[in-house]
């Protein structure tokens, strides 16, 4: 999320550059890459349309970096970071990136932390926004006032998140499904962790885990190579070296575990259902097999089976779907829905049936012809504009995938047969191993 928004003057400027901003659909776009002397793996994609320019830096700080007692540690580190460096204060900060029509922002999730800038790429506009976002990476304040006010506010949050299902739902799926793995951390902390962060906590998070060998750097827009090779050395180029973060502990593919049923009373007139298991990592083998059965069994809308039989035949929920979460360790395989407290049983039911199906069988013709169509036909969309590049950029820098990754699509994905869904999904997926996590009301 970004924390500080441009001047009114650039905000017309910056709708247009989005809307706009388009790289070419007829070819993937070319990927450079090289590595800083600290360490930071550096990739760019040029794009000279339009006088923009984002960086993107990730480091392998997410929640599941915290320590067990310190959890929120990642997110508290990342998001005050705007709170100030050097001589600027929280204020000062906000009001340079306005002052130059920038965008600064930083977050966290299960894996990663991010920090983020975008700016016109007019060297008097860039080069003072590229400076103060090196700082603030490099050496944040992290004031203890600041912290007091980003903990309640995160408590807070906990508070309202308990008042609703679906976060109910998944945050005990995730804690149960990888219970004693550091993938059960939860990205937005817990009452305890958050509670016990120090400021001491957060620098030396800061110091571990903000250094250049843990970290890679995303570059698209309107800078040649040799301009980003500059601006990428001023930007991340005084990150200290330091040592990337230690492999996470591995987790077995493929390993059936134990059915388990978690029920949470919620005072809820529906169900909120979650069912899954361990799924496939990044880099998975199986990851284009796995990736076009899913959307033929819960990943394309209306025209899943998962859809097509809990929804329009029998009308027991208004949505439902299923996905696969590749990380770097296998994320998880969900199906998910909400549907009466009176229906709950049924619903159920139905869902276990028609994935037990579907991991038998596979697609039928009809339905992988479909979806090859859909997959090949709607990607050159997904790769339409600077912003949705740069998300690319990222997966493929901080999973160290292959740089074709964006060419290969296709092809992988029209390579599939429904032979290879079907022995991938009767490897990867066990309908009678789900842990089923359920929150809602008692059924009437």
């Amino acid at each position: 999320m970004f924390v500080n928004r441009p001047l009114k003057s650039y905000r017309m400027v910056w709708a247009i550059l989005f809307s706009l901003s388009a790289l070419s659909a007829e070819a993937a776009p070319k990927i450079e890459h090289w590595t800083l002397s600290n360490g930071v793996r550096v990739f760019l994609v040029e794009a000279h349309d339009l006088p923009m320019v984002a960086f993107n830096l990730v480091l392998d700080a997410g929640s599941a970096r915290d320590p067990q007692d310190r959890n929120g540690l990642s997110m508290l580190t990342s998001r005050l970071l705007p709170e100030g460096t050097g001589k600027l204060d929280t204020g000062a900060v906000a009001a340079v990136f306005e002052g130059l029509g920038a965008e600064f922002g930083a977050g966290s999730d299960r894996e990663m932390a991010s920090v983020g800038l975008r700016s016109l790429s007019d060297r008097k506009v860039l080069e003072p926004a590229v400076d103060l976002f090196a700082r603030l990476v490099a050496a944040p304040h992290y004031p203890a006032a600041s912290l007091e006010r980003e903990r309640a506010r995160a408590l807070l949050g906990l508070r309202h998140a308990e008042q609703s299902p679906g976060d109910v739902a998944s945050k005990t799926f995730y804690t149960r499904l990888y219970a004693g793995h550091p993938y059960a951390q939860l990205p937005e902390g817990n009452e305890t962790g958050l509670k016990a962060i120090t400021r001491d906590d957060l620098v030396n998070f800061h110091k571990r885990h903000y250094v250049g060998k843990n970290a890679v750097l995303s570059i698209v827009g309107d800078l040649s190579v040799r301009e980003a090779r500059q601006v990428a050395e001023r930007l991340a180029g005084t990150l200290p070296a330091g040592k990337a973060a230690a492999p996470l502990e591995r987790i077995a593919d493929a390993a059936p575990r134990k059915p388990a049923e978690v029920n949470v009373a919620h005072p809820a007139s529906q169900t909120t259902v979650l069912m899954g298991e361990v799924g496939m990592r990044r880099n998975d083998p199986d990851f284009y097999p796995l990736y076009l059965g899913n959307f033929v069994l819960g990943g394309s809308g209306f025209s899943s089976r998962l859809v097509k039989a809990v929804r329009d035949k029998r009308g027991l929920s208004y949505s439902v779907y299923s996905y696969f979460q590749p990380m770097r360790e296998p994320g998880p395989f969900v199906i998910g829905f909400q549907t009466k407290n009176s229906q709950r049983a049924e619903a159920l039911s139905v869902a276990r049936q028609v994935l037990a199906e579907f991991t038998e069988k596979g697609p039928t013709p009809e339905e992988l012809i479909a979806a090859k169509k859909n997959l090949t036909g709607g990607f050159p969309l997904r790769i339409d504009s600077n912003r949705k590049i740069a998300e690319y950029l990222t997966v493929i820098a901080f999973y160290g995938l292959p740089l074709t990754y964006i060419d290969d699509f296709i092809p992988h994905i029209e390579a599939v047969t429904a032979e290879d869904i079907r022995k991938a999904f009767r490897r990867r997926v066990h309908p009678e191993h789900m842990l089923t996590v359920t929150v809602g009301g008692v059924a009437d």
